[in-house]
């Protein structure tokens, strides 16, 4: 049942992924991959809210906790889309660009996370 649950989060995840990165990307200069960097942000907020709002206080059952924290998180953030966008930045000698999107993904998911630890407390 837990690998349905997996299944179920990281497809809605995945949709959710695709539709907010191309609206986003479609909003900002095509030079920088902006869509993948909120994708990230958004879901490291979430995953935030979801450990210190309610895993911490024991408010979220255990098979929604999978649902939203491994299934739709797992879905939703882009690690290896960043991973793929920061080296062809790199390869194509955007180092400029490429350390800036290393720095913004790495700093504003950290800084998402706090915020919802922030917001729970």
């Amino acid at each position: 049942m837990n690998y349905l649950i997996v299944f179920i989060g990281s497809g809605i995840g995945g949709v959710f992924r695709y539709l907010l990165s191309v609206f986003v990307q479609k909003q900002f200069p095509p030079y920088f991959p902006f869509g993948t960097l909120v994708v990230n942000l958004l879901g490291s907020f979430i995953l935030g809210l979801m450990i210190f709002g309610l895993d911490e206080k024991e408010l979220i059952n255990p098979s929604l906790k999978l649902f939203i924290g491994i299934g739709f998180c797992g879905g939703f953030t882009t690690f290896s889309t960043f991973s793929l966008e920061t080296f062809s930045l790199l390869k194509n000698a955007e180092l400029l660009l490429g350390g800036i999107n290393i720095l913004a993904n790495v700093s504003l998911t950290i800084i998402g996370i706090y915020i919802a630890y922030l917001i729970s407390r």
